[in-house]
């Protein structure tokens, strides 16, 4: 009776018995050219927000990276947002991202859009939702073009199955 009892509990304790399904998130952003970015424009897509200033050295090396994947997948399964943060006026940023050759859209980063995607402890964050709205993963620090592949390759394989 009492490894019943205590096979009972474990099954409790597991985190998989209470496990909710995931949430779809929500979020609605305006870019720096006046263009509105709601998640749900996007279903069936992978969508990164990427967290990111002008100071940041690892921001700066994950560019390259961010601007190939959006200009190669954007027409078709991916969306890259920049939300920039802690910067000294517009026309830096502007300045910054005309210097980096950057054709994803920019969102200048505040409190509102803070409380729609959530805060970043360092720079850079990336907030990544699957093709269903949902947030699969948040990754800090810099961001590789073959860890985004790898995780859409690995998240589009195992759903395959």
């Amino acid at each position: 009776m009492r490894s019943i009892f205590i096979s009972f509990l474990l099954l409790i304790a597991s985190p998989y018995s209470f496990a909710s399904p995931p949430v779809v998130a929500q979020f609605s952003l305006t870019d720096s050219s006046s263009i509105k970015h709601q998640l749900s424009d996007y279903k069936g897509k992978w969508v990164l927000v990427n967290y990111w200033a002008t100071w940041c050295p690892s921001c700066l090396e994950e560019v390259p990276d961010l601007v190939n994947l959006y200009d190669k997948r954007s027409k078709k399964d991916l969306m890259v947002l920049g939300v920039v943060f802690d910067y000294a006026s517009i026309k830096e940023v502007e300045t910054y991202v005309d210097d980096m050759l950057i054709s994803y859209p920019i969102v200048l980063g505040d409190d509102a859009v803070v409380r729609q995607i959530g805060v970043a402890d360092v720079m850079p964050t990336t907030f990544i939702y699957n093709p269903k709205g949902e947030l699969l993963k948040i990754k800090r620090g810099r961001i590789t073009k073959q860890y985004i592949e790898q995780l859409i390759n690995l998240n589009t394989d195992s759903k395959a199955r």
